[in-house]
């Protein structure tokens, strides 16, 4: 099933410390005062800063779903995300793997293990090493 604009919107804004804003006319998501994805509803796609190395990943994965943004910024791993080429999973992963991207090393450090279970509406850090899991308020 495709992904939504509002899809996008209730997952970011689940990622510690988000805060909605808007650019050029789009709202956008950013940490620590920096923009980690940015929504397009018109186009039915959200592009996201991602390190090259993931960015080269995810395409090779899912080449239907991501590309790299035009020019010099899709160089510096900002890739879009096509809405209806994606399933909710992978709208997680690429979300995540962007606010880990910008976020403040020590904001990541503290959320390490971090995954979102939009079923619950929270952030679930998974505990490795047979521990359980514990629930982090928004």
């Amino acid at each position: 099933m495709p992904c939504l604009p509002e899809d996008v919107r209730a997952l970011a804004l689940m990622l510690p410390e988000t805060v909605e804003g808007a650019h050029q006319g789009h709202p956008d998501f950013r940490v620590g005062g920096r923009i980690y994805a940015t929504l397009w509803t018109d186009e039915q796609r959200v592009v996201v800063k991602l390190t090259p190395e993931v960015q080269a990943e995810l395409i090779d994965a899912e080449p239907d779903a991501f590309e790299p943004v035009p020019g010099n910024w899709g160089s510096r791993g900002w890739t879009s995300l096509d809405l209806y080429a994606a399933e909710e999973e992978t709208l997680r992963d690429a979300l995540l793997s962007a606010w880990r991207t910008v976020a403040p090393p020590s904001l990541v450090a503290r959320y390490e293990g971090l995954a979102l279970d939009p079923e619950q509406g929270r952030r679930v850090i998974s505990h490795r090493r047979g521990r359980s899991s514990a629930l982090l308020r928004g």
